[in-house]
């Protein structure tokens, strides 16, 4: 009897100490029930999601990140903006295009941050730890950012952010005149020019630092892009390229297109 007591005890330890949940609605419609505090995140991209997990403070154990033409690995970005990759974190490669779907299962997560446009099935994430699916172009790196943060417990980490954001935003304007400047940001891609609405993160800062945009870009419906065609390129040309040094705090060199009216 003792015996059976006894274990009736260690079961209910066992239960009391279960690892605490919440229910998680991704994008593309999917309840998941995920940790409430996950310590051993994967992420399949780099630039969306690798890259806040560092700054939110809860870096991943393995990450997607692109290979260079020596074989060496990278996170795209992250060695600029955060200082962290693969040669000097202990974050595991997990693949480019294709994710090695053995190296995930390696790394024992307890949670797995995906995209709607990865090629990897979410019903095969999910079969190795539950799995998460966060779209970047829906609402962009301030709803990305929210979502991670709300999935891994740090609203307190991204407020700090949010603040320095705030803070940089100022110092552009009191750097440039950003009224009186059009630009937008386009893309080269296989032959074709693609435009958006606001291109990611650049096209963010560009528009809350208060930079105008030409009526071709500001027809685009937010969160939409276009594709060019022959027309297209031709109303466009490069008016601006920040040369290395130049005075803007919190600028990458970037090229900034200006439409031109003929």
């Amino acid at each position: 009897m003792r015996v059976f007591v006894s274990m009736l005890l260690l079961i209910g330890f066992a239960v009391g100490a279960a690892e605490p949940t919440q229910t998680f609605t991704d994008d593309l419609g999917r309840k998941v029930e995920v940790p409430l505090h996950p310590k051993r995140i994967v992420s399949l991209h780099d630039l969306d999601i690798t890259i806040p997990l560092i700054e939110l403070g809860v870096p991943p154990v393995a990450s997607h990140g692109r290979t260079r033409p020596d074989g060496s690995h990278f996170l795209r970005a992250s060695g600029m903006l955060t200082g962290v990759d693969f040669d000097n974190s202990d974050i595991k490669f997990i693949g480019t295009a294709d994710i090695d779907i053995e190296a995930i299962a390696a790394a024992k997560p307890d949670l797995i941050i995906t995209e709607p446009t990865r090629n990897t099935p979410v019903e095969q994430l999910e079969k190795i730890a539950p799995t998460v699916s966060i779209d970047h172009l829906d609402g962009g790196a301030p709803e990305i950012y929210r979502k991670l943060a709300q999935l891994t417990g740090t609203q307190a980490r991204l407020k700090i952010l949010e603040r320095r954001y705030q803070e940089q935003i100022k110092a552009l304007k009191a750097t440039i005149d950003t009224r009186k400047i059009t630009v937008s940001v386009i893309q080269a891609n296989q032959g074709k020019i693609n435009a958006m609405h606001s291109y990611h993160s650049l096209g963010r800062v560009l528009r809350d630092a208060g930079f105008t945009f030409p009526p071709l870009i500001e027809n685009i419906r937010k969160g939409d892009g276009l594709t060019s065609a022959p027309n297209v390129c031709r109303s466009w040309t490069p008016i601006l390229s920040l040369p290395p040094g130049a005075a803007t705090p919190g600028v990458n060199r970037r090229t900034s297109w200006r439409r031109w009216r003929r």
